[in-house]
């Protein structure tokens, strides 16, 4: 089924729940050695017209929330600590406060592929905030599937046909054997059954 198609054929056929569905992509990878650690995917993509909902972005500065004094107090209490990393999406931090983040909370966000960006110094901090509300994070970990966000079922055809395409390219560039490693692509709406589809 074409792209198109399949958007035309979930939106048709999904019933109409009491919140925008989100879209989701899933790719079912093939011949690929997870047990190798250079096989292993941890990447953000920014999709070129965003994700359409919000998404929840904290920022690790001097000013910021979440502060020097605070990752302190943090690193001592594991439990505040999770509660705060799990509510947020992505995490940027000041290029200066990164070494620090490393030492307090990194053994709590790196498990959970959430390691902040660093932001550079005298940079927009705005930009990277946009950018990073447009982001999906692909991870690929134990299992050979990737599983997305790509939109949601507010957004135009043509916008979700567009963040398709190009995450599918970006996972391809990203394989060590591109294309030859995607097994299947699926394409599904959070309360549906997944289609398969093809991507040029």
């Amino acid at each position: 089924m074409q792209i198109q198609e399949a958007i035309k054929h979930l939106r048709e056929n999904s019933k109409k729940r009491g919140f925008p569905q989100t879209v989701d992509l899933i790719i079912n990878l093939k011949n690929i050695n997870l047990k190798d650690p250079s096989n292993k995917i941890n990447k953000e993509f920014v999709l070129p017209h965003g994700r359409g909902k919000d998404v929840s972005v904290c920022v690790i500065g001097e000013k910021e929330e979440i502060n020097k004094d605070m990752l302190g107090e943090l690193a001592k209490d594991k439990k505040r600590a999770k509660k705060i990393i799990d509510s947020y999406d992505f995490f940027l931090c000041e290029a200066p406060l990164m070494p620090i983040v490393g030492k307090t909370i990194g053994r709590f966000l790196g498990p959970r592929g959430k390691m902040p960006k660093p932001i550079p110094p005298n940079a927009d901090k705005t930009k990277f905030v946009e950018l990073a509300k447009k982001s999906v994070r692909i991870r690929v970990k134990d299992s050979p599937v990737i599983h997305t966000v790509v939109g949601t079922e507010n957004m135009k055809d043509d916008e979700l046909k567009d963040n398709i395409e190009f995450l599918v390219r970006k996972i391809q560039e990203t394989l060590p054997k591109g294309r030859a490693q995607i097994k299947d692509i699926l394409l599904k709406l959070t309360m549906s059954k997944p289609v398969k589809i093809e991507v040029k």
